[in-house]
């Protein structure tokens, strides 16, 4: 399809088929964008309407443009269009941001988001702004009064938690005044950061699989050397399972397999070191030691599959018993390992059915913890650990994350401290907040609204799947349910 004044090519066009599925999308998220308030009743109808002729390949009439549309959308009778305070202002908040001029089969990005690219600006907190960014920021907002609110004695302890622990976070005076010693004692339960204990480390009481253990229990990542993660299964959607992954590293697998010569690579180096300075290390031994650490890293990623060869996720899936596991890969004692990781009151037992994403990841890293030093495994483990308590240090610190920060994605300022605190609240004791946040905004209409909207987006679906013919009948009734 070319300018607006075309009219619409054969319905056997694989161009068409492309815009059925633009088709789909934009039913699916204009009403969504309904639900959160942002969805359009006049202007979605019209250009829904329009769109929806093209992809089924109806050409009884000469093409008209969207405004042409939205213009005859607005003479119709009044009883089949919402005209309520609501519907104009959501039509109105989404007609905004559209490029009304555009052909969507042509660029469908630039006709429902090109007017809000080209008016909305980035704030130096953020690297990238949308409407789900809006939402957030209001979202934001409404927390913060709910976190924020003065404590009430008959109020359940868990509520009480969470403003505690909004209190502490902003409490800056007092952070400052107690410096980095907290987490220099943290560091020191996990087993010791290599590079500031120097000499004293004891390589004889580490072992990358007890460290973490220790995460686990002081409440770190245990993601380091091997994700781990429980969710549900995507071959059978009524159970949980365990899933085991690659690595999650400290910066993307494309950025380590470039080595020193990548100027995030060396960003990220120079940002650790500084970190461990900050610590207590002293410059010259941090230098030594957490570029040895980031090889390492290099190294995991170097093990790890690319983002390219991770989309099958077929290939991703690969069941094994953990009896299986232990055979397969008998450096870790897997039934150890998962009843240690898992809440004390979960136990899996030898038959139960794991998945392991990568296979030769495992395999790979089994023979690159065999060949790297203790010590080298421990500043690794320890260096991410340190990283991930910075947001909670001092300003020095945090000012220093801000400038690798600004390397890495272009952000120059961070978010407001409330911002970060009711982020970190949230992420902490996420039931409770949800409760708080329920009790006070939520209501109950939205949730039967919410229903209606799910089930006219499957309804509208079904009977576009009942007009293409590009699908057989057999593909058409699986996707019926």
């Amino acid at each position: 399809m070319g300018s607006t004044q075309h009219t619409a090519r054969p319905s056997t066009s694989r161009r068409q088929r492309s815009c059925m599925g633009r088709q789909i999308f934009v039913l699916t998220t204009l009403t969504c964008l309904l639900s959160l308030g942002l969805g359009s009743a006049l202007g979605a109808a019209a250009v829904y309407k329009q769109i929806s002729k093209r992809a089924i390949g109806d050409n009884s009439e000469p093409r008209k443009t969207v405004v042409e549309n939205e213009q005859s959308a607005s003479n119709a009778p009044s009883g089949q269009l919402c005209l309520t305070p609501g519907c104009v202002q959501s039509a109105a908040s989404v007609l905004k941001n559209m490029k009304l001029e555009v052909d969507p089969c042509d660029n469908f990005y630039d006709f429902a988001c090109g007017t809000y690219v080209r008016d909305t600006p980035i704030p130096d907190d953020k690297t990238s702004v949308n409407g789900f960014n809006e939402i957030s920021d209001k979202l934001q907002q409404q927390l913060r009064v709910a976190i924020d609110a003065p404590l009430v004695p008959d109020e359940p302890k868990p509520y009480k938690l969470v403003k505690n622990l909004y209190k502490a976070c902003m409490n800056k005076s007092l952070i400052e005044e107690r410096g980095i010693a907290p987490a220099k004692k943290m560091l020191k339960n996990l087993g010791g950061w290599p590079v500031l204990e120097g000499d004293d480390w004891d390589a004889g009481s580490f072992s990358w699989l007890q460290s973490v253990y220790k995460f686990r229990e002081q409440g770190f990542s245990v993601d380091y050397f091997i994700d781990f993660s429980v969710g549900t299964d995507v071959k059978n959607s009524t159970r949980r399972i365990i899933d085991l992954d690659q690595a999650s590293l400290g910066l993307s697998r494309e950025y380590f397999i470039k080595g020193f010569e990548d100027k995030v690579v060396t960003a990220y180096y120079s940002y650790l070191v500084d970190l461990a300075v900050l610590y207590g290390a002293e410059r010259s031994r941090a230098e030594t030691e957490i570029k040895e650490s980031v090889m390492f890293e290099m190294k995991l990623a170097n093990i790890s599959l690319p983002n390219e060869k991770r989309r099958n996720a077929t290939k991703l899936y690969n069941p094994r018993t953990v009896e299986q596991l232990q055979k397969e890969y008998p450096s870790v004692p897997w039934l150890e390992y998962f009843n240690t990781i898992l809440p004390k009151t979960v136990k899996v037992s030898n038959d139960e059915t794991i998945i392991v994403s990568v296979p030769s990841y495992l395999k790979e890293l089994e023979i690159l913890l065999s060949q790297t030093p203790k010590r080298v495994q421990a500043n690794y483990a320890l260096t991410r650990a340190a990283a991930a308590m910075v947001s909670y240090l001092t300003e020095d610190v945090r000012k220093r994350q801000l400038k690798y920060y600004t390397v890495l994605s272009g952000k120059t300022e961070r978010e407001s401290r409330w911002k970060e605190c009711v982020d970190m609240v949230t992420g902490s004791l996420s039931i409770a907040v949800g409760s708080q946040y329920v009790k006070k905004y939520f209501k109950e209409e939205a949730k039967k609204n919410s229903q209606e909207m799910v089930e006219d987006i499957r309804a509208e679906f079904i009977k576009i799947l009942k007009t293409i013919d590009w699908m057989d009948d057999g593909t058409r009734l699986v996707k019926n349910y």
